[in-house]
């Protein structure tokens, strides 16, 4: 049989500790590298290399919903559910013999099922000889990784613009664990790959958020990561109760998303859950620029999340136009995208809606791409000026010394 383990390449091994301390290995004492390959996306230094072996391995009985059954030892839980017959998806669905995993790290715990009667993550767990697995996870909290609170003085791209001069906090906000995609530049990559914090409960992060608020004095109430999507039930759970928490007017409870499975139907249960406040950030307009951008290899895959961004953007301007504040969020980077391509997009906005809100976002040195060179403040004023010429009113530009914007 065919099985994925992961090396690690000793020249390239910078020994900066990530892999032992912020995306670990929970293969420890299985005999085998399980091939969840969590540790592949997460190095910094692309230090590990993919292999497929083909080899024997001994079967061991587990039990999943109730069946007793054999499997190959030395793979993840998620791995056997796959050689069982049950669906993996990355997009949020529902049914029978489906598993969501979208980011595969271990940090967003929407593959999370029932192990031994613990909620666990199956993307990262290896199985054990008696395990008793069950997908039936009714009756438990769902878990997330969560970075935060902290106050903030700018907020994402979907803060309204007019609150960003106000030159103090104007939000307090959380960074979730895991992300579907794979940008190389990522510029917050410690959270992103985080599968060691002890998770949070939608209610415990809600009371967290909460008390920040009143704290810090602010209305503004804000949830980014990673992709805070790709769990669909912790994130409708996590607005729910900050809603209860939260039920006067002046709250902006404000989502920060990359859009790519924000389908109909899931921004109208975010909107019924009590987020009135969304940016999204669809990267790019052609799949190319896209897959350069985001890291996605397979195209088919690309072109969906690409579409389901735009079509979010769309549908929220068609919808909630009076009920949520929608903010689009571009990047901007000669080495990644060409200013053409953002004329292009900005023309294509400003022909649904020419007084939504842009932030640009000057993609800076990060992660796998620290050879990438900051746009200079004059470059992105560049950017700002040719979005407002193509008619759009309310453009903010991201700098290295602040933003700018209407």
């Amino acid at each position: 049989m065919r099985f994925l383990r992961v090396r690690t390449l000793p020249d390239r091994c910078h020994r900066c500790g990530f892999c032992t301390s912020v995306n670990i290995c929970y293969s420890a004492g299985v005999g085998y590298c399980t091939g969840c390959l969590s540790c592949y996306w997460a190095c910094p230094y692309e230090a590990k290399v993919i292999e497929e072996v083909e080899e024997e391995r001994k079967l061991i009985r587990i039990e999943v919903d109730g069946v007793e059954v054999q499997v190959p030892e030395g793979i993840t839980v998620l791995r056997a559910l796959e050689l069982l017959g049950y669906r993996v998806t990355v997009f949020p669905e529902r049914g029978e013999k489906v598993v969501n995993a979208p980011c595969r790290t271990g940090s967003c715990w929407a593959c999370a099922v029932v192990i031994n009667g613990e909620l666990e993550r199956s993307c990262i767990t290896p199985v054990r000889e008696g395990m008793k697995v069950s997908t039936d996870v009714k009756g438990k909290e769902p878990l997330r990784v969560v970075h935060g609170p902290q106050p903030h003085p700018v907020g994402g791209k979907g803060t309204p613009w007019w609150e960003k001069r106000k030159g103090r906090y104007i939000e307090v906000a959380i960074w979730v664990g895991g992300c579907n995609l794979r940008c190389p530049q990522c510029q917050n990559y410690f959270v992103t790959y985080d599968n060691t914090s002890t998770p949070m409960t939608p209610k415990e992060a809600a009371r967290l958020v909460t008390y920040y608020r009143r704290k810090y004095g602010v209305n503004g109430l804000a949830i980014s990561g990673g992709e805070p999507t790709i769990n669909r039930k912790w994130l409708v759970e996590y607005f729910r109760e900050l809603r209860r928490l939260n039920p006067d007017k002046k709250a902006r409870l404000h989502l920060d998303s990359n859009g790519t499975v924000l389908t109909p139907d899931y921004i109208d249960e975010l909107v019924e859950a009590g987020c009135n406040n969304i940016g999204v950030e669809p990267k790019a307009l052609y799949v190319d620029t896209y897959m350069r951008i985001t890291g996605i290899a397979d195209r088919e895959l690309a072109e969906k999340y690409l579409q389901t961004a735009w079509n979010a953007v769309k549908y929220i301007i068609d919808h909630y136009r009076d009920r949520v504040y929608l903010g689009v969020g571009f990047v901007y980077n000669s080495a990644l995208i060409s200013r053409e391509e953002i004329v292009k997009m900005g023309e294509k906005l400003a022909s649904w809606d020419p007084e939504v809100q842009v932030c640009v976002l000057d993609y800076f040195p990060a992660f796998r791409r620290r050879d990438l060179v900051r746009p200079p403040p004059s470059e992105m004023l560049e950017i700002k000026k040719l979005l407002n010429d193509v008619g759009l009113k309310y453009v903010i530009v991201q700098t290295s010394i602040g933003h700018f914007g209407p």
